[in-house]
């Protein structure tokens, strides 16, 4: 199908061996939603959750409040409860849950929820890059290049996960649980959701050649994929959404054309004749690279940074970072000023062991987010003291940015939010700051869940210009400054101000959420 912007297409298949099709997937371009969905749970188990999660991220989706992320997060948290809900109640549904991966395109770039082993690649220019890593032992060694591609394929535990949704209770912020990203999606590029069926028999250069080849006819893409893959032995069933942005095409190779049939013999053999000898010296010159360089496909790395690694500085991992990797840092103090990168992940290896004691100059931060997207921070403590000042913990300025369990300690504003851009703050520790524990300036809708904010001088939580931040599972204590009148009502509606006992907490609204426990591994079969 076309439409004014993008060609896509989607089809599922049971494959060579098994009768029933626990696969599902959702196709809506209007809206520019993807969905790939593998069930988990044998005969009409693994289909019923595989439905239930098309029609609850499909519902959450299509209701477009709050940021692309949120959206995201909360539509496959829905997902996964309601899975569970129904195994509960029915016997012969027990065990049941699902993987699954969604893309939702957003203003030129495209927002990637992700839980278990189905995957998104993403192909433009000749490379073929996996932008989901795999939540299962042999994804994970493949993700770390411990093992290749081929390996993994070939390895009696493929099919073991150790994410799914519908197993236990979640919320969408859980840690460990869902994994988000943002990249770009510019109209020469194309998507592609796949469960495993087609990962574990098709390997990444078949993929990104199917498609290059048959660019401008997706329908034809999705069949000669799933074709491949039932040709491999079709072990499983396997499902393949493709999704086109209007300019992509396969890499361009030059052609001799014809010519016009009216030009004289001579004409044309002289023309057929220079065109032989260009071909030739062309060859001569570019022998030892046959003309097109061999394809590239990037896989996301993790940068270490610490004493006695690659990297001695966050700054220089940073610099050296791609869109999709991970900078984890070691335990210890660092004194400088960092500033996140797009699409990066900075996180301390054990959470709360890495700290950062100082911004470098007056008036700065201690992180900076500069119109950054689809960045990820997590797990530092940033700590401030008389003599190592921190004017801001972390400033996000019109940056999309998720942070979450960082603990910011006696720093001038804790954190600061300017701008329209909506980044999330959960599960941090904000507490003893000379001024505001948030601050948050513009018409942000920034998402404020599950913080503890606590015995700060100024308020706890500010929000001005017309800033209008969603709140869920907070706890106020001992602030300086009351939550002013204006978001009173919102504050009191679903978090806990425990030096305002009248206020109270709604029965039922969660409290900070409880450290997962990592599940064993589990088969899908």
């Amino acid at each position: 199908m076309v439409n004014s912007k993008l060609r896509y297409a989607g089809n599922s298949d049971p494959g060579r061996v098994r009768l029933n099709n626990e696969d599902a997937l959702h196709v809506d371009a209007d809206r520019g939603i993807f969905l790939v969905v593998d069930g988990i749970g044998g005969q009409a188990a693994g289909e019923k959750a595989a439905q239930i999660a098309v029609d609850r991220v499909r519902a959450r989706l299509e209701r477009q409040t709050g940021t692309a992320e949120q959206r995201v997060r909360e539509a496959i948290a829905m997902a996964n409860n309601e899975i569970l809900r129904a195994a509960r109640g029915n016997p012969e549904w027990e065990g049941m849950a699902c993987v699954l991966t969604v893309a939702v395109l957003d203003n030129g770039s495209a927002v990637v929820g992700h839980v278990g082993d189905s995957r998104l690649y993403q192909i433009r220019r000749g490379e073929i890059r996996k932008i989901t890593h795999d939540h299962s032992p042999v994804g994970e060694r493949e993700d770390n290049h411990e093992i290749t591609e081929e390996e993994a394929m070939r390895h009696p535990r493929r099919n073991e996960v150790f994410r799914d949704v519908g197993s236990e209770e979640h919320a969408p912020y859980d840690e460990g649980f869902i994994e988000v990203e943002r990249i770009p999606f510019d109209p020469s590029s194309a998507l592609l959701l796949c469960s495993d069926g087609l990962s574990d028999q098709v390997g990444s250069l078949v993929i990104r050649q199917t498609v290059e080849r048959n660019a401008g006819n997706p329908e034809e893409a999705v069949r000669q994929l799933i074709g491949a893959a039932n040709a491999a032995g079709g072990k499983d069933n396997v499902t393949v959404v493709l999704v086109e942005g209007a300019e992509f095409a396969a890499p361009a190779i030059a052609e001799p054309r014809s010519g016009n049939s009216a030009m004289s013999r001579p004409v044309l053999s002289a023309l057929w004749f220079a065109a032989g000898l260009a071909v030739a010296a062309a060859g001569a010159w570019f022998s030892r690279s046959l003309w097109i360089p061999a394809p590239v496909v990037l896989k996301p790395e993790t940068l270490l940074v610490g004493q006695g690694t690659a990297y001695p500085s966050i700054a220089a991992a940073l610099a050296a970072a791609r869109a999709g990797d991970t900078v984890e840092v070691a335990a210890g103090e660092y004194n400088e000023q960092v500033h996140l990168a797009s699409g990066v992940t900075l996180r301390s290896r054990v959470p709360r062991e890495a700290v950062l004691r100082a911004a470098p100059m007056a008036g700065g931060a201690a992180v900076v987010a500069d119109n950054v997207t689809g960045a990820r921070f997590s797990g530092f403590r940033i700590l401030a003291a008389r003599d190592l000042p921190i004017p801001i913990g972390i400033l996000l300025d019109n940056s999309q940015v998720e942070v979450d369990d960082v603990e910011v300690e006696g720093a001038g504003i804790g954190v600061e939010i300017r701008g329209v851009r909506s980044p999330a703050l959960r599960a941090n520790s904000i507490h003893d700051c000379t001024n505001e524990g948030v601050l948050i300036l513009g018409e942000s809708q920034a998402w404020i869940s599950h913080n503890d904010i606590r015995r700060n001088k100024g308020a706890g939580l500010a929000a001005r210009d017309g800033a209008r931040p969603a709140l869920a599972g907070n706890v106020f204590e001992k602030n300086a400054v009351e939550v002013p009148a204006e978001m009173a009502a919102a504050v009191k509606e679903q978090n806990l101000i425990l030096d305002a006992p009248a206020a109270g907490r709604r029965p039922g609204t969660p409290g900070a959420p409880a450290a997962p426990t990592a599940p064993a591994a589990k088969k899908k079969e």
